[in-house]
């Protein structure tokens, strides 16, 4: 839940931070939109609870609410704005896509909470194709929701380079862009350009531009992972898109972790060209990933609010000479919260980070066996 939004016709009551009573009310709403016939699923009501208190600093027990139906709901919204109004939709979303499978009833009940809303989302559908089984469907309609247009419009770096109609697709070979990603190993520790090789060089991934690399636009994300500090394995990628995916001034940036959820927790996404599904471990229900996900939808919250702008049209390369910490705090990037420290969560070049196969890599790479 938003504890600011953009008002549309300059109503103060729409910017404002919602109470406690709001706050509950509208964890009701969801609740009541996104549990399947026998209440709502533990892995359903951590990650709402972590949500809450991350975006709002209530705490809320989602497994013991009161129904609130979608006219209720609208009500208790009225004064809401539009924005607003979808962020709370797509929380919906993010409640009914970590179910596999996913009921057709909760799909219908966020359709209709949406409607009352007043919301048109594209997410709300895609959700409805899982409910139906029509999983080739919904990829079509969650690229064409995010992936396509917003992706096309955007231009990043000083290339000028679009971005391609599949952010995932194989990249082609680049050579000058290789060579680029090379020459941040001359620059001073501790700056972006010289953490983001050190990543790569340290786990052994291919350069972008080089033949297997990730595809120019793709590897935006991997400036990120140094500078919100996530790992690289699944959990950490998870942690990065939910962090791009809010930090991003257009909902439509949803998207990015509504395709890590298929992808790494239920399967509904096959493969996507660059990523390839992975769901051996459930990612989303291992211990403290309720919280680390909320807290990465916090701090996209913060730097969406103050620096306002899509993180893959960020010029990294421009950056890339400037230390890390002084990039951070261009973006207004706020710090993990204290529950980081206790719960240990795993950064950017932490060994915890990696998987298995980048951990026997980095062995390898500093001279020692496991």
């Amino acid at each position: 839940m938003t504890a600011t939004s953009r008002p549309e016709h300059g109503d103060a009551a729409a910017a404002s931070p919602p109470t406690s009573e709001e706050v509950r009310l509208v964890a009701r709403g969801i609740a009541t939109a996104v549990a399947p016939a026998d209440g709502l699923m533990p892995v359903q009501a951590a990650l709402l609870r972590a949500l809450t208190d991350a975006l709002t600093g209530y705490q809320v027990d989602y497994s013991s609410l009161d129904p609130l139906g979608p006219d209720e709901l609208a009500e208790v919204l009225r004064d809401r704005d539009q924005e607003y109004r979808q962020r709370i939709v797509h929380h919906m979303v993010l409640g009914e896509l970590v179910l596999r499978p996913l009921p057709t009833d909760v799909a219908i009940r966020v359709a209709r909470c949406s409607e009352a809303l007043g919301i048109k989302d594209s997410f709300v559908r895609v959700a409805r194709r899982y409910a139906q089984g029509a999983h080739g469907l919904a990829w079509l309609d969650l690229q064409r929701s995010g992936f396509v247009d917003h992706v096309q419009a955007t231009d990043y770096d000083s290339a000028q380079v679009r971005g391609p109609a599949d952010p995932f697709a194989p990249a082609e070979v680049d050579p000058a862009l290789e060579a680029r990603w090379r020459g941040y190993a001359e620059l001073p520790e501790g700056t972006l350009g010289h953490s983001a090789w050190k990543m790569y060089d340290g786990r052994g991934f291919v350069l972008p531009g080089a033949p297997g690399g990730a595809p120019r636009y793709l590897a935006q994300h991997d400036y990120v992972h140094v500078l919100a500090d996530y790992g690289t394995n699944l959990r950490g990628e998870l942690e990065v898109f939910a962090f791009i995916g809010r930090a991003d001034p257009d909902p439509k940036g949803f998207a990015w972790l509504a395709t890590l959820i298929g992808l790494f927790e239920t399967g509904y996404i096959a493969e996507t060209g660059f990523f390839e599904r992975d769901v051996r471990e459930r990612n989303l229900q291992a211990p403290g990933m309720d919280m680390r996900i909320a807290d990465a939808i916090r701090r996209g919250k913060i730097v969406c609010e103050c620096y306002g702008t899509d993180l893959f049209e960020v010029d990294y390369h421009e950056l890339a000479p400037r230390s890390v910490d002084e990039v951070r705090d261009l973006l207004h990037l706020p710090a993990k919260s204290a529950q980081s420290v206790e719960g240990q969560w795993p950064g950017a070049f932490d060994r915890a980070g990696m998987s298995e196969i980048q951990q026997r890599f980095a062995d390898s790479h500093q001279g020692r066996t496991t």
